[in-house]
């Protein structure tokens, strides 16, 4: 049944939470949701499931004072450009968009970012870099188990938009068929072994009603009622058995190895019994079984503690030159093929003549400091986590190369010791997270003084801001590529070029 919205002094729409609405769809949002307007005062609603042109009738998830997030419940009337869906996966919105037209939507996002978030102009928007592959493409995938209450035990994907359950998966298109196989076979085992999953839904409200219902009024503090939910939701059950959190399956797209994550709540679970049935069911393409045992509230698989229960700890995996090993929590490009165009361009804007002093900021395991270093004078890279920077020396021992340089610390206070240590740069590569480089990551990068910077980015919106405070302290922006890493979705990867004026 449609409601109409409540009406805010002033004329202005306002849905409630729960309100289900018709909306018609006018464009994409950053981030991937459709964009309607309700009324004359023009209260946006962001749609997840809808595409420019569709008419849908959506559930409002969210409601904020000048805006509202909904997701799709019925396309009543679907837009001239929408195609059949491939996959049955939550994770794959734009699937419904013709390939060529997320290209050109991609390209358009980046270049509305840089010039209405950065105010920025002047500079060259190179044609977008397609994706080799459209589908298949991901090196690494992380599942959520769920079902409960009688429900059959499943591995898949969280449903979308504010939607608290796992959806079963048959066959993720995201992943190769080997890929495929070894989720199945994780699943498999798990359900023969008589394994349940994490309960994410019960917290501190849920304590607390419990002692309501039996009528206790204890002087518990907010503290131990806080631990006391975390011990039901993340120890072990009643039995002692560890309940089924996530499962990582990393795969090396050139060496064919697997490794095979299972994350789950303390307790006991049959290891052994696992890594026989992976062995099993996976043959020669299995290259390592690890367990995690987490505490963490948070939907995450990072942290806890990791065992080795069979095999190798590390994925090999050949990146352009470079033999590369991937620990189980190191950051690596998800599409390895795509990894290696993205740091094509990276090479590209760089512009080495083979004397240059570069600093790599954010440098992870190394990938691009030492696609880089062979061409580089020198080259420096920083990196916040520990163990990231052990595999980069390593890596960078395995391949031979002498003239890369990598240390522990964090960038706001590193760079300036860098500097003294080590000298000026003559060119910064950045690769930042999502939320993009602080104001004081910036400042000190304009200390630096580099001749260039090279910006790869994986949030355009974050970008435009960290490059308009650059190009205010004097560089210049030259060029932005955008490169597809992720085809059927929303994510916009790119690399932008700023050079001293």
């Amino acid at each position: 049944m449609t409601v109409e919205p409540a009406v805010a002094p002033g004329g202005l729409p306002r849905p409630q939470r729960g309100d289900e609405i018709e909306l018609e769809i006018d464009s994409l949002a950053f981030g991937g949701e459709g964009v309607a307007r309700l009324g004359a005062g023009g209260y946006v609603v962001f749609v997840a499931g809808a595409i420019p042109g569709d008419r849908v009738r959506a559930v409002v998830h969210k409601r904020k004072r000048s805006y509202a997030h909904a997701r799709t419940v019925e396309l009543l009337e679907p837009s001239s450009e929408r195609i059949a869906p491939l996959a049955d996966h939550p994770g794959v919105a734009w699937q419904v968009i013709p390939y060529e037209r997320q290209l050109q939507i991609k390209s358009e996002q980046v270049d509305e970012a840089l010039r209405r978030i950065g105010r920025l102009d002047g500079f060259e928007l190179e044609e977008i870099v397609p994706a080799l592959e459209p589908w298949r493409y991901r090196n690494k995938l992380e599942y959520s188990f769920g079902g409960g209450d009688g429900e059959e035990l499943v591995c898949g994907f969280h449903a979308p938009a504010g939607a608290n359950r796992v959806l079963a998966m048959e066959d993720c298109l995201l992943a190769s068929e080997r890929g495929n196989l070894a989720r199945r076979v994780a699943l498999r085992w798990c359900r023969a072994d008589g394994l349940i999953a994490w309960d994410r839904g019960r917290g501190g409200r849920a304590a607390d009603g419990d002692e309501r219902a039996n009528g206790e009024r204890t002087a518990r503090t907010r503290g131990e009622r806080i631990e006391r939910a975390r011990d039901e939701r993340t120890g072990p059950g009643a039995d002692g058995r560890a309940r089924l959190r996530n499962l990582v399956v990393r795969e090396g797209r050139r060496s064919g190895k697997l490794q095979i994550r299972l994350v789950t709540t303390h307790g006991e679970i049959d290891a052994g019994g696992l890594a026989a049935a992976l062995s099993a069911g996976l043959g020669d393409s299995l290259g390592g079984v690890l367990w995690t045992r987490s505490h963490s509230l948070a939907e995450t698989t990072a942290g806890g503690d990791t065992e080795l229960i069979w095999g190798d700890a590390e994925v090999p995996e050949r990146l352009g030159e470079l033999d590369l090993r991937i620990s189980p929590e190191a950051f690596f490009q998800t599409n390895t093929e795509m990894a290696e165009q993205l740091y094509d361009v990276v090479m590209q804007y760089a512009a080495l003549e083979g004397w240059e002093r570069v600093y790599d900021l954010y440098s992870g395991i190394g990938t691009i400091a030492l696609t880089l270093a062979p061409r580089a004078g020198e080259l420096w890279g920083i990196e916040l986590v520990e163990e990231a920077v052990a595999d980069a020396i390593a890596g960078a021992r395995r391949n031979g190369i002498e003239k890369a340089s990598f240390f522990a610390g964090d960038t706001r206070l590193a760079l300036r010791e860098l500097v003294e240590r080590a000298g000026r740069p003559d060119v910064v590569v950045v690769d930042p997270p999502r939320a993009g480089m602080s104001k004081k990551v910036v400042h000190r990068i304009i200390e630096a003084s580099p001749k260039r910077i090279v910006y790869v980015s994986c949030n355009p919106t974050t970008l435009a801001p960290n490059a308009a405070e650059l190009v205010e302290a004097g560089w210049v922006l030259r060029k932005v590529r955008p490169v597809d890493m992720f085809p059927q979705t929303h994510h916009i990867e790119c690399v932008a070029v700023l050079e001293r004026g």
